[in-house]
């Protein structure tokens, strides 16, 4: 009994340890990690992040030192907290908040405590950390933004949070990753490669030196420095025009797709997001929810694109044979339709324009029959439709678009399923989506989307993907996804009486007193009108004004849009600011000083200080 009870224990003893190793071999094997092996430590040795420069050179974005106060939470021995906390200028409940967060995350790896700490607090810290153990200073780089300007383009760094540690394993706790605009979109290429190296420890936690004599030791790689196709100046000039306002300007040069301009208004100085203050900062204007400085308004806000987007129904009236250069319609004051619905204009009573007149007087009679033309061109309303939204989504509306930056909207082009879904199956004609005609009704465009139509119409039917990366490290980009153009739907041939009327819109039309001297500018005015909801009831506040334009109109060197919310009209607001920007950028220098003067001076605080919804809807310009 006794030896069957002794080779049974042997028994399960041996099962036990089989059953142990195989699980540690086979289910569990090791994970190859250095550091799963408690008796060595890491110590990493961070790169500076690659320097931004804009489309000049000229340095936009470089490096300052700062030092992190970081913990080893296991090796923690008594301390004087109070003195450290007055040391390091926190209050005892963010110690406590801290090393427990520490603690948490890993009682033998390091965390950042403090960081971000200057150089000068770095100065009077030295010499008195060795009387806290556990707790050391570790020397990393910061954002030095030598511009003010550009705080929506180039974004900000911050600590990484749970879910980067997550998504990520080259992150540990206590380091930086790239947050919104250029910072978070080339990450890989700015941040460089970290080096480390690993200690061995002794049990009682003593260093041994080298683990393997540094054989798995590396040394950082600095980030990699980019250039961006921003005009530096330009941007500078953008949100100096625009102060006071609320609106975006984008600009593209439309031979290539770069971005020279990403304007959102009002926005904020870089510099505020970074060291100790970023997150204080950060919060102040994360919760102004009047002006919204962290909202990118050229890439998110969507506006009805007004009477622009009579130039892309022009286009396509004389790609579909509905209208030709010659055919010529009636206005009285506008275009009457329906029981009681009415399209008002400026044009005279009994005004009869043709394609040309129709653009540069913005006549909505003209691109009311325009519309209907093209959809009553086949044989249902639901058709013509599909037939017309293949043509306008062949600008590039209703898309991302597929720029390099991290944020966007698709803006909305109106289709058949949804005038199905509002009126009923068969149960609509051209006349109940005939705002489309005057890009209004359902029609929403953002203004990356109408610098782009811009871009498109300057190249007479093709254009290049938007994009904000020139170099890196010097190297030009290579990438088919920004060097192959897309073709529009409309032939070649139809762009060139559109670019004439929108040349004549200097000439004749509604910015005939914005004409620049020595440049040939084509553009086009918009007014979208502003309703908003007050106490339940739908009211209208202040238009927004809308402009856009390319130039030199036979060598496009320069594509723009401007929004400008709450701006009257269209030739009040956004096309003196759209020639100015046309002109500085071409030229170098103003001519018109006293209309620079005016745009630098005029405000337009008080209407922003009405009650305001974001919802813009009809235009009548």
């Amino acid at each position: 009994m006794r030896k069957l009870l002794l080779s049974s224990i042997i028994i399960i003893i041996a099962l036990t340890y089989i059953g142990r190793l195989s699980y540690l071999q086979i289910v569990n094997p090791p994970t190859g990690n250095i550091l799963d092996d408690t008796a060595i430590k890491a110590f990493y040795d961070y790169p500076e992040r690659g320097h931004i420069y804009d489309r000049n050179g000229i340095l936009m974005v470089a490096n300052q030192p700062a030092y992190d106060v970081m913990v080893i939470p296991r090796e923690v021995k008594a301390i004087d907290t109070l003195e450290f906390c007055t040391l390091l200028n926190i209050s005892k409940e963010q110690f406590i908040k801290q090393y427990t967060k520490a603690r948490n995350y890993s009682p033998r790896l390091p965390s950042v405590f403090v960081p971000q700490l200057s150089k000068e607090e770095y100065a009077s810290l030295q010499e008195k950390m060795r009387r806290y153990k556990g707790f050391y200073i570790q020397k990393r780089s910061l954002r030095n933004y030598i511009t003010k300007n550009a705080g929506n383009i180039l974004g900000y760094i911050s600590e990484v949070n749970e879910r980067d540690l997550r998504n990520n394993p080259y992150y540990v706790q206590g380091e930086i990753i790239g947050r919104q605009g250029i910072e978070k979109e080339y990450e890989d290429l700015l941040r460089g490669r970290k080096g480390v190296k690993y200690i061995q420890k002794d049990r009682f936690n003593r260093d041994l030196g080298p683990y393997k004599n540094g054989m798995f030791d590396t040394l950082p790689k600095p980030g990699n420095e980019i250039s961006l196709t921003i005009d530096s100046r330009l941007q500078a000039y953008g949100e100096l025009l625009m102060q006071n306002k609320r609106g975006g300007i984008v600009a593209l040069d439309p031979k290539s797709g770069e971005i020279l301009t990403l304007v959102s208004a009002p926005t904020y100085d870089p510099s505020l997001l970074v060291g100790r203050k970023r997150s204080k900062n950060y919060t102040e204007l994360y919760y102004d929810s009047i002006a919204k400085p962290l909202y990118d308004r050229g890439l998110l806000a969507m506006y009805p694109p007004g009477s622009p987007f009579k130039a892309i129904n022009a286009l396509i009236g004389l790609q579909e044979g509905v209208i030709t250069t010659e055919t010529a319609f009636t206005c009285y004051h506008g275009y009457r339709y329906g029981r009681s619905a009415f399209m008002g204009c400026h044009c005279p009573s009994g005004s009869v324009n043709k394609l040309n007149r129709g653009i540069y007087n913005s006549c909505n009679a003209y691109f009311a029959n325009t519309y209907r033309r093209i959809i009553e061109k086949y044989p249902k309303a639901a058709l013509g439709m599909s037939v017309w939204e293949k043509h306008v989504r062949s600008f590039g509306l209703g898309d991302y678009l597929g720029y390099d930056l991290p944020i966007g909207k698709s803006g909305k082009v109106p289709n058949t399923n949804y005038y199905n879904k509002v009126y009923g199956e068969n149960r609509w004609f051209a006349t109940n989506t005939l705002s489309n005609a005057i890009g209004q009704g359902e029609i929403l465009t953002t203004p990356i989307q109408l610098a782009n139509i811009t871009a498109a119409i300057a190249n007479r039917g093709y254009f290049y993907t938007p994009h904000i990366i020139k170099t890196v490290n010097g190297n030009p980009i290579e990438n088919e996804k920004y060097t192959i153009p897309k073709k529009t739907t409309i032939d070649p041939e139809h762009f060139e009486p559109v670019v004439q009327g929108m040349y004549d819109v200097y000439n004749y039309g509604t910015a005939k007193w914005l004409k620049v001297k020595d440049i040939a500018i084509a553009g086009k005015t918009g007014t979208a009108e502003n309703y908003t909801r007050i106490d339940g009831k739908r009211t209208q506040l202040t238009d927004h004004s809308i402009f856009v334009a390319f130039a030199p109109v036979d060598d496009p060197k320069i594509a723009i849009a401007v929004f400008v919310e709450n701006g009257y009209w269209g030739s009040r607001y956004a096309g003196p600011i759209a020639s100015l920007m046309i002109e500085k950028y071409i030229k170098g220098e103003i001519t018109r000083t006293d209309l620079e003067k005016r745009m630098f001076e005029m405000s337009l605080e008080e209407e922003y200080a009405k009650p305001l919804s974001g919802e813009s809807f009809k235009i009548n310009e």
